[in-house]
């Protein structure tokens, strides 16, 4: 079989030899590439690939269906929207993603959002370092809020977890109820959870349902004084919106780590300029802990398909 890795990985070279090492002893190929976006220099590198290996760089249609050999796509990442799953279904392509790897650290920036808009961090390191006082400042306790969690899969939970830790009331809203979330978590309609919650941390997918979830009417149902997190896919929410309600006070503040495309962002995007928003650039699923999760992970799944055990199925 002939591996191809189309982007990096983030672990060092001794780990990354380690994982690959097994496949390479057994006589077959592996090749890795530094990210390149461009749909022709991917076909040049993948055209004679049995299994191509990626994170969140999009793969299209164009080069699924230019790599004749291709029969698995190995996915380093959770969501599988930047992978064109038409192509690779209408190939017979098996596809797997890396489920898992990325829960706990998702869900600590996700937590740490929340603290840090809540205690008005970078306000009062500027503040500091301006030799200035916290005047005005005062924050407030997260542990006092009610929190709304839109998406109760592996990370909404883990997030839910850490939240009833601290004490808040922890509100949910998900198509399908988990059985798991018993105890944790208070199903609600997402009008419901938007009405109630100080703080909605969003945790769900992107799909046709979930494209510009929150848009201006729903925004518009949440309080003035509350917050939002996103950290699941930038598409679930309508920039554009959540812009103008931050900027003219109809909502406090926001965590956004995820936007409609991959960092670096257009300098002019409006949620670079929107009052009380902490932005991060796309980083939520990246820790030492994680990255080195997935790579065992993804390695895992092709040797798992190669035995005829696909893991973590998406196609």
């Amino acid at each position: 079989m002939n591996i191809v890795l189309l982007e990096s990985l983030g672990v060092s070279e001794e780990l990354l030899h380690e994982c690959a090492k097994p496949f390479l002893d057994a006589g077959h190929t592996f090749t890795a590439y530094e990210k390149n976006t461009d749909p022709a220099v991917q076909i040049e590198r993948a055209k004679d690939a049995d299994v191509i290996m990626i994170a969140n760089m999009p793969l299209s249609g164009e080069v699924i269906r230019a790599c004749n050999h291709l029969k698995y796509i190995d996915v380093a990442f959770t969501g599988v929207d930047h992978v064109d799953l038409a192509a690779a279904k209408e190939k017979s392509i098996a596809v797997s993603n890396a489920a898992g790897y990325s829960t706990q650290a998702v869900a600590e920036l996700s937590i740490g959002m929340m603290l840090s808009l809540l205690r008005n961090i970078p306000q009062v390191d500027a503040r500091c370092r301006e030799g200035k006082t916290k005047d005005g400042l005062v924050g407030s306790e997260l542990g006092s809020k009610t929190v709304g969690i839109v998406g109760t899969g592996a990370i909404g939970l883990r997030t839910a977890q850490l939240l009833k830790a601290f004490g808040c009331r922890v509100l949910a809203y998900a198509p399908h109820e988990k059985e798991a979330a018993k105890g944790l978590v208070e199903y609600v309609s997402l009008e419901t959870l938007l009405r109630e919650s100080d703080i909605v941390s969003l945790h769900c997918p992107l799909n046709d349902s979930s494209r510009h979830m929150i848009n201006a009417e729903r925004i518009a149902m949440m309080k003035p004084t509350a917050i939002l997190i996103n950290v699941a896919r930038g598409p679930v929410v309508d920039s554009e919106a959540l812009a103008d309600a931050l900027n003219s006070g109809k909502l406090a503040g926001a965590g956004i780590d995820v936007f409609e495309t991959e960092p670096p962002l257009d300098p002019n995007h409006p949620l670079l300029h929107a009052k009380n928003t902490l932005v991060t650039p796309h980083v939520a699923f990246a820790s030492t802990q994680s990255m080195e999760a997935r790579a065992h992970i993804v390695f895992d799944n092709i040797r798992a398909w190669m035995d005829g055990n696909q893991k973590n199925i998406i196609l």
